[in-house]
């Protein structure tokens, strides 16, 4: 006890120098933890966000874009593709499940996305109140939706033009909300999902009614223009992309390169793309990881400096505590405690500074880009790059310590005298 007394007034006795090494170690370990654990969590979230989607096919353009619009909701839709797309896609024995969505309106900055029954199903989403869509201008909102905005089963909204939030372009219809999805942390928590007839309505409306008001002069004809319009109309329906799942990995690996050189559509692969992705993104996370650990060397070699100059500092007192007695041992310990405690408290601050980053950057992304990112902690990541910190900064006391083993007592006791 008595010798962590002695290092706490050691490193109390020179304020400065304790708090640059400790202060600067923290931040090398804040910035390795923190950077590890939000590419982690960023990656688990997106992947997780997939949930059962393998291919997506839209609009001819970036297959990246068409992932990040169709699949995770965090961009712009490439184009639209044919409704008649989604009969022929089913036909296909290996595809499993293709679902249509169709968006291109919000309310209150979240997408309306309309699809099918089987858009849920993909993500495995469960009604934590009310019912499914049954009919035209109804809708299902998504947790964080619900929470957010405080609508309730039997509430009214309208929705604005675009995917971000427009007070000025709303639709003059308005849904009607039937049911509340339980939480998935999954992209469909930040939707308000509801059929593809009430998208096709809210869009279409303004024609209806002129094409109505224009056949008003004869029943007969009215009747026949109706039927023509019809046939046109279910030739004409447009969507923003399918959503497609396989009954085995042959699917994957014929069906997206078949549909991009022979269709005038994309298929694109959101598990490649992501990956793909990640691979760009992890460069930069490589140079901030490198940053960190050259910032960890030179806060090493501070803690080594600092104790090295100790100990030459200090020789006479080291020296007279072993001529009464003090083995090495002790001597080892009064100053490796020092170096101890600032590795200590370097790692508590450290772990502080990651937090404190971490959610600040969460926040950023929710705010910019609709995402919460549930963090992700890899226990087996942290420990290594702890036990790596930990390791570079004991070898740095360890050296320090050496010269004690080569202290000549009567000659430094001589020279003082």
């Amino acid at each position: 006890m008595n010798n962590w007394k002695i290092s706490v007034k050691n490193l109390i006795h020179k304020p400065l120098y304790a708090f640059l090494s400790i202060f600067s170690l923290s931040i090398s370990i804040g910035l390795l933890l923190g950077i590890q654990q939000l590419d982690t969590s960023i990656q688990n979230q997106f992947e997780n966000g997939l949930g059962t989607i393998e291919m997506v096919v839209g609009a001819k353009g970036s297959p990246l874009q068409l992932v990040l619009s169709s699949v995770l909701h965090i961009d712009n839709p490439t184009g639209n593709i044919a409704y008649s797309e989604v009969g022929k896609m089913k036909k296909n024995p290996l595809v499993k499940e293709a679902v249509p969505i169709s968006y291109g309106d919000n309310y209150n900055g979240n997408r309306i996305v309309g699809s099918t029954l089987g858009f849920a199903k993909m993500y495995s989403a469960e009604l934590l109140e009310g019912r499914e869509v049954e009919h035209a201008m109804e809708a299902v909102l998504g947790n964080d939706v619900a929470k957010k905005s405080g609508l309730k089963l039997g509430d009214t909204f309208v929705s604005s033009h675009g995917l971000t939030e427009n007070s000025i372009e709303q639709h003059n219809e308005s849904f009607k909300v039937v049911g509340i999805y339980k939480p998935t942390h999954k992209v469909i928590d930040r939707l308000i999902v509801t059929n593809l007839e009430s998208i096709w309505d809210v869009h279409h409306h303004g024609e209806h009614e002129e094409a109505h008001d224009g056949e008003e002069n004869d029943e007969h004809e009215e009747h026949e223009s109706h039927e023509e319009h019809d046939l046109e109309e279910a030739d004409t329906k447009e969507i923003t992309s399918i959503l497609v799942s396989f009954r085995n990995p042959m699917g994957l690996m014929t069906m997206p390169r078949n549909i991009n050189t022979n269709t005038d559509m994309q298929a694109a692969l959101p598990k490649y793309e992501l990956e793909r992705l990640f691979r760009f993104t992890g460069v930069g996370v490589k140079a901030i990881s490198w940053i960190a650990y050259i910032i960890l060397l030179i806060s090493c070699v501070s803690i080594f400096i600092g104790l090295y100059k100790m100990v030459r500092d200090r020789a006479y007192d080291l020296a007279l505590m072993r001529t009464y007695g003090a083995s090495n041992f002790q001597l080892f310990r009064i100053v490796g405690f020092e170096g101890i405690l600032m590795v200590m408290a370097s790692v508590l601050f450290g772990f502080l500074f990651s937090m404190i980053g971490l959610h600040f950057i969460i926040d950023l992304f929710k705010s910019q880009f609709q995402q919460d990112i549930a963090l992700t902690f890899s226990t087996a990541q942290m420990l290594k790059t702890l036990l790596i910190v930990i390791g570079i900064a004991m070898l740095s006391i360890v050296l320090a310590i050496i010269p004690l083993l080569k202290m000549n007592i009567s000659k430094i006791l001589s020279d003082e005298t």
